[in-house]
């Protein structure tokens, strides 16, 4: 399993009640599918050598994040020592089609991003969605500071997923 990439879908974040459940960020546009009943996840964690596997017995939305039940836990205190662990699922699964101009956001992370006069900015570190934009953090290669950049019209001009390069055009605030 060492060489299978895998697709972030969710980081816990939390326990959910005494019953074994956990708050679950969801970091895939399909939350869904992603943790439907029976669906299989991976948990990866630093405390664990290799992912451990999970069933979902049951899941639903709660405020931003989603409540998920597994099969494999049934105590607040299964689920306690893997808060801040990432689900995956192997890359390899069905991903849905994409449309032209589409993009996963999995490809998003690592791209490098640079304005519309060709200064380089930094690299795109994590994807927050939020209800009315997703943000995208970015780690400037000069401060090493985090830059929160909207994926709006008026600032994302181009993504380029081969060339794993977007541009932006630079707005007032932005840092």
């Amino acid at each position: 399993m060492a060489s299978t990439e895998f697709l972030r879908v969710g980081r816990i974040v939390a326990t959910h009640g005494i019953r074994g459940e956990a708050r679950v960020l969801p970091v895939t546009d399909f939350p869904e599918e992603r943790f439907a009943s029976g669906n299989r996840l991976l948990l990866q964690h630093a405390s664990l050598a290799k992912p451990l596997p999970l069933r979902v017995k049951r899941a639903r939305p709660h405020k931003n994040v989603w409540v998920l039940a597994f099969e494999e836990w049934s105590d607040i205190n299964q689920v306690e020592p893997y808060r801040g662990g990432t689900l995956v699922v192997p890359i390899t699964e069905m991903l849905p089609a994409k449309e032209e101009g589409e993009f996963y956001l999995h490809e998003i992370i690592g791209c490098q991003v640079v304005t519309t006069e060709g200064q380089v900015i930094g690299r795109v570190r994590d994807i927050y969605q939020l209800p009315a934009n997703d943000v995208w953090v970015v780690r400037s290669t000069e401060s090493g500071k985090e830059l929160y950049l909207p994926y709006i019209e008026q600032v994302v001009k181009q993504v380029d997923i081969e060339k794993k390069q977007i541009t932006i055009e630079w707005m007032e605030g932005l840092g």
